[in-house]
């Protein structure tokens, strides 16, 4: 079994599709379906079953897709230690973050860390607070920075920035005159959320707590993906969310959102990366820098 081999196993496995596999790889389908057959013939195990031009995964196939993915983790992981070993910070620096902080918030640090740190390569990846943390968790990345409160085992935490969530509507919603909200009056607006595992809803959610209003008495009529995706809805309808101020700012100077008349405490943005692994000059410079800004 090689690195190789399982590096085209997981393409194909994601995929479910040779030829698309070999196109993502950069290799003959010959060359991928060689690979796959080679690791079945030599361990004697069906990893794929072919259904005409289709192929799909195994229950042995779906129990080896994390065997696989974390052995080639701990192999970049080995790199990373050997190149951080030999000299000025290089490789790659795998870095997730949440949706707020990679749209708002992170962009222009990375262009600065560009600058001093030109050897290494920048991979960046959005999702949300949960699975940003997650990602650092099961090595798939080095670096988390993610807005709210998390804290899971093995992560160690450092506080690079402070957000504010507002609360924000359409110009045809009632709140949007800039009366003033009790905590009462929440329920009585329909309400766009993000996802379970976001950050911004997290922190809404505990605020929530904090007023003595359980979160299951708002109606939600949506559940949103992204910030974007949110504020759409709301400019649309007669429905409220919250977010974080940078997001909201661009479209309450147009006029298109208001910001509502409802205070919230602040948040803080947080970077994260593993309590145990090796903190390579690439992960180091990230942070310094952060922890400038």
């Amino acid at each position: 079994m090689t690195l190789e081999q399982l590096r085209i196993f997981l393409e194909v496995a994601s995929r479910e599709h040779v030829t698309r596999a070999a196109e993502a790889l950069n290799l003959s389908q010959s060359a991928v379906s060689a690979a796959v057959s080679a690791l079945e013939a030599r361990h004697g195990v069906i990893l794929f079953n072919r259904v005409g031009r289709r192929i799909e995964l195994t229950e042995a196939g779906r129990l080896f897709v994390p065997e696989a993915r974390a052995v080639l983790e701990r192999a970049s992981a080995a790199e990373h230690v050997l190149a951080d070993l030999g000299g000025a910070a290089s490789g790659v620096l795998r870095v997730h973050a949440s949706q707020t902080v990679a749209s708002y918030w992170l962009p222009s640090r990375l262009v600065s860390y560009h600058e001093r740190l030109p050897r290494v390569d920048l991979k960046l990846t959005v999702g949300n607070t949960q699975s940003a943390a997650q990602a650092v968790l099961e090595g798939a990345a080095e670096l988390a920075v993610v807005e709210g409160d998390i804290a899971l085992d093995g992560l160690t935490r450092h506080r690079v920035a402070e957000d504010r969530l507002v609360l924000v509507v359409g110009s045809r919603h009632a709140w949007a005159d800039g009366r003033p909200i009790a905590p009462k009056d929440l329920t009585e607006s329909n309400w766009i959320m993000r996802e379970e595992g976001s950050g911004t809803r997290s922190a809404f959610e505990a605020h929530l707590v904090s007023l003595g209003i359980d979160a299951g008495m708002l109606s939600v009529v949506l559940e949103m993906p992204s910030n974007e995706a949110a504020m759409a809805a709301v400019e649309a309808g007669l429905s409220a969310t919250v977010i974080s101020s940078r997001a909201a700012e661009a479209h309450s100077t147009s006029g298109r959102l208001h910001i509502a008349n409802f205070q919230m405490p602040p948040r803080q943005f947080w970077a994260l990366h593993h309590a145990r692994r090796h903190v390579t000059r690439a992960l180091s410079g990230m942070l310094e820098l952060l922890e400038e800004a």
